[in-house]
């Protein structure tokens, strides 16, 4: 294991999951509602990690195999992000007592996951970041990729874990109706510019 190229891995991974997204809004939501916290970040956690494997060893191949993925992704991705952020809208702009963290009704173990799950995997920018742009900084120190997807691995697991379970600490903050509704003014408004972006190719 070497290390500096370990913490070169580590340090790419964080940066390109800091920004807040689809993937991160819905984790950020997970955890002030205390709702599965623990398989919601490990589900977001391993899915990167898939993702950080395939692109360090085979990226290359994957995009030469799949033409049609891109397309697909983009407007499959664009459509499910633009229903899930028209129900925070609704949520933010009609509910009241349910928008309360501790109130509010609590969604399947099994929903909860297929949601989450889809919020990985139907959006592009995920393949960007772990496929594409982790893949190609690999290419830098041939023989030792495994160094740099292990330091992008711990750093998808450290944020997702860190976000899901600080957010905790933010109940007492969201516990007022007004502020879980603007929480989710924001993820609407997040979940449709990713769309548009995806669509326009932005």
């Amino acid at each position: 294991m070497d290390l500096s190229i370990f913490l070169t891995g580590l340090t790419m991974g964080l940066s390109l999951i800091l920004a807040i997204g689809a993937q991160n809004a819905f984790v950020l939501r997970q955890g002030l509602r205390n709702e599965y916290v623990f398989a919601v970040c490990l589900t977001c956690a391993l899915s990167d990690a898939i993702l950080i494997v395939i692109g360090v060893s085979s990226f290359q191949t994957v995009s030469a195999l799949l033409p049609w993925l891109d397309p697909v992704m983009r407007y499959g991705g664009a459509a499910f992000l633009l229903w899930y952020g028209g129900k925070s809208l609704v949520s933010a702009l009609r509910s009241s007592n349910a928008l309360d963290v501790g109130d509010g009704k609590a969604s399947s173990f099994g929903r909860t996951i297929l949601t989450c799950l889809a919020l990985t995997w139907l959006n592009p920018h995920v393949y960007l970041d772990t496929v594409v742009l982790l893949g190609t900084v690999s290419t830098r120190f041939p023989g030792r990729q495994v160094s740099f997807a292990g330091g992008a691995v711990l750093g998808s697991f450290l944020f997702f874990f860190s976000l899901g379970y600080g957010a905790i600490r933010l109940r007492p903050i969201f516990s007022r109706p007004a502020a879980w509704r603007i929480l989710e003014g924001v993820i609407a408004a997040v979940m449709g510019l990713i769309a548009f972006k995806l669509v326009s190719g932005l």
